[in-house]
């Protein structure tokens, strides 16, 4: 026997005992209760994963979604990954106070935002969320609120020259430049336009999440080392030192601002900061409070920062930018919003006034239109927690050191909760519709312990782009709603630009 015969013997003998090993594990006792492709000897269902572009990224789990119509599973090298797509299990996940850990995937953020209110977990998140729920109370939304509606007026104004000059209008850079500009202000109390690196910054956030788009989508790249020696780590480190650079020097300026304006801690609240002066409050003014109290140091403002400003605009740009397809392409509903905000108009006392937080909350369709364009297009399609300890969902046993995936995408096309769920139809969220349904079947920010501390904010932001464009402008569809290919990223995206047609009312 020569001896290139021995080494294959020796590893297939190792291929087979370790192929034995994963069988023993309790992943694959786990494995055998859910749905699931074919897996391989040893490699499991990896090699499924491998080679595929941003496009097939994204179709690989609707296809499983489609073929299997239950929540499903992988295997990778003896890991177990349940893919969560109808209720049940989305609740037994979210619903939970212990498992709150965020998956490896979330790891890869770490250089940008650190360990925030979304990366972290444990006793630091729960600290972080206590620091700034205070800060999304609903008495802050009307200084949130100016802000929304000076942005709205630029836009209006922005639009109204694409109208003069007969051109169309790609909505993804329109949506981003918007919300970008919104979340500078309120989270950190600058206007972005009257900075001199405005462009340059908003540049530099796309190229980073470029980068770690693609760390997401290639195994390879999952291990530090190799991250390394292929010279991503240092791309993005190259990117993040202006990025952090600004976060940095925005939190010096506003830091003396807030100690000249609040003389007494004691007596700060974000309901009366800055009552008697022009100044403007800012989500980074709760962090400069907890500061000031010992309570986070500076790089804990910093990465709470990083994270309100990568979290409050792309999110947000998504949803934007599919709202407008949506009603663009479903004049009907676009009719029936023009006229509820007439109606709404019409009734104030003074017409002339800007429109109060009491005004927007009057706007049920309007609501009902955001809800059912974010269940069809969730801007953030897909959520992964870490399981670090055994559980149960249901009846199914689900062994610790399992991820759990969340595919918000398929979940809100469950045509048990949801008949017909590429229709459009915005009554599915009339309060009658509702109740019928699971509560963990719609989960646009999530749910549970660690859904989003934003969405009233998020929700009053649609809702104050909605008003002021649909004021003015008619919304024509140019791409159409069946035509739209996605990627995979880290928000909802599409392949194409999406373009729609303005013209003034």
């Amino acid at each position: 026997m020569d001896c290139l015969t021995v080494v294959l013997l020796v590893i297939l003998t190792l291929l087979v005992l370790y192929e034995i090993h994963i069988r023993l594990l309790p992943s694959n006792k786990a494995a055998q209760q859910f749905p699931g492709p074919r897996r391989l000897p040893v490699l499991g269902n990896a090699l499924t994963l491998l080679f595929n572009d941003q496009v097939s990224t994204f179709k690989l789990p609707r296809k499983w979604a489609q073929k299997y119509k239950a929540s499903y599973r992988l295997v990778i090298r003896g890991g177990f990954i349940i893919n969560a797509i109808r209720a049940q299990e989305t609740e037994a996940l979210l619903s939970s106070t212990k498992l709150i850990d965020k998956s490896l995937l979330y790891t890869f953020l770490y250089p940008f935002m650190g360990v925030g209110l979304l990366t972290s977990t444990g006793q630091k998140w729960f600290h972080r969320r206590k620091i700034l729920t205070a800060a999304f109370h609903f008495n802050i939304l009307p200084k949130f609120l100016m802000t929304f509606q000076e942005e709205c007026d630029k836009l209006v104004q922005k639009l109204d020259v694409d109208v003069r000059e007969g051109k169309t209008t790609t909505m993804q850079s329109l949506a981003a430049r918007f919300t970008l500009n919104t979340i500078c202000e309120t989270a950190m109390g600058v206007k972005l336009d009257s900075m001199s690196m405005a462009d340059e910054y908003r540049a530099k956030i796309q190229e980073v999440v470029k980068i770690l788009l693609l760390r997401v989508m290639n195994p390879w790249l999952v291990e530090e080392f190799t991250y390394r020696l292929l010279g991503f780590r240092g791309r993005l480190m190259k990117l993040l030192k202006p990025i952090h650079a600004f976060t940095r020097s925005i939190i010096k300026q506003r830091r003396n601002l807030f100690h000249a304006n609040v003389k007494n801690l004691d007596d700060f609240s974000e309901e009366n900061i800055y009552m008697n002066t022009n100044q403007r409050y800012a989500l980074l003014d709760t962090l400069l409070a907890s500061e000031a109290k010992n309570q986070i140091d500076e790089e804990g403002i910093r990465e709470e920062v990083d994270t309100f400003m990568f979290e409050g605009h792309d999110t947000t740009a998504s949803a934007i930018t599919f709202i407008f397809l949506t009603i663009a392409n479903h004049q009907d509903a676009q009719l029936q919003l023009s006229e509820e905000i007439k109606t709404m108009i019409a009734g104030r006392t003074n017409p002339n006034e800007p429109l109060s937080i009491h005004d927007y909350g009057e706007l049920k369709y309007m609501d009902r239109v955001i809800k059912e364009c974010l269940r069809l297009y969730p801007p953030v399609p897909f959520i992964s927690r870490a399981i670090l300890e055994d559980t149960w969902f249901g009846e199914r046993f689900i062994p610790k050191d399992s991820m759990a995936n969340v595919h918000i995408y398929d979940l809100h096309r469950d045509p048990e909760q949801f008949p017909e769920p590429e229709r459009f139809d915005p009554d599915r969220f009339l309060p009658e519709n509702v109740e019928k349904r699971n509560p963990y079947a719609y989960v646009p920010f999530s749910a549970g312990p660690r859904n989003c501390i934003g969405q009233r904010f998020a929700m009053l932001e649609l809702k104050a782009i909605l008003t002021a464009v649909l004021r003015e402008f008619r919304v024509l569809p140019v791409t159409k709603r069946e035509d739209v290919v996605f990627i995979a990223d880290m928000v909802l995206r599409s392949r194409d630009p999406i373009v729609v047609k303005f013209e003034r009312r």
